[in-house]
């Protein structure tokens, strides 16, 4: 009963005490200094602590905190800067980009992101960093976190590709029409 006896409202102390083998010795009480140390007063049952608002909560007034809510500027972006397309690079790096990423595919339907025409523009600067454009079958695509990871993390093992960025974009909206014929052939919309 002793686990559990909050559940029946019983107090545990006055329950009896659970028989113990034979073979079993009892255990040495621990030192009287020791558990009087360490014993912690229980709050009475039901007993709400009061919320207590952390003074780390409220900023110093010498502290601007508008950069944290404003926001960022053009160009000032966290992510790795993609600078002018090089027209040379990006025809020489391309054909091995869309080869991975003919690897990805949408979870729920058996066809790449490539053919489903969801990479809108690929573009590598003079730096060998590769910007993708792509989109998603819809806003709620459940794979909106995994797709876009997923193409950065294999057009950036590309041999020749220093890093890569990969920035949803929602215009044009995706549809059907996007696709491939070979797509469209394989989920039979033709």
């Amino acid at each position: 009963m002793g686990l559990f006896s909050f559940l029946s409202g019983k107090d545990p102390a006055s329950a009896p005490a659970p028989a113990t083998p034979a073979a079993v010795p009892p255990l040495a009480p621990a030192p009287a200094a020791a558990s009087s140390a360490t014993a912690v007063a229980e709050p009475a049952p039901h007993a709400e602590t009061p919320f207590v608002r952390p003074d780390a909560w409220d900023a110093p007034p010498d502290i601007n905190t508008t950069a944290l809510t404003a926001p960022t500027e053009k160009g000032t972006s966290d992510g790795p800067g993609v600078g002018a397309t090089d027209a040379a690079l990006t025809a020489e790096l391309q054909a091995p980009i869309i080869e991975v990423i003919k690897t990805v595919f949408d979870p729920e339907i058996p066809v790449d992101i490539y053919e489903l025409g969801l990479i809108y523009d690929i573009s590598v600067d003079a730096d060998r960093k590769v910007m993708v454009k792509m989109t998603l079958t819809s806003p709620a695509c459940p794979s909106a976190q995994q797709l876009p990871s997923e193409v950065r993390y294999k057009v950036k093992a590309v041999p020749g590709v220093s890093d890569a960025t990969v920035d949803i974009v929602w215009e044009p909206p995706w549809d059907k029409d996007r696709m491939s014929e070979a797509a469209r052939l394989q989920l039979g919309f033709f």
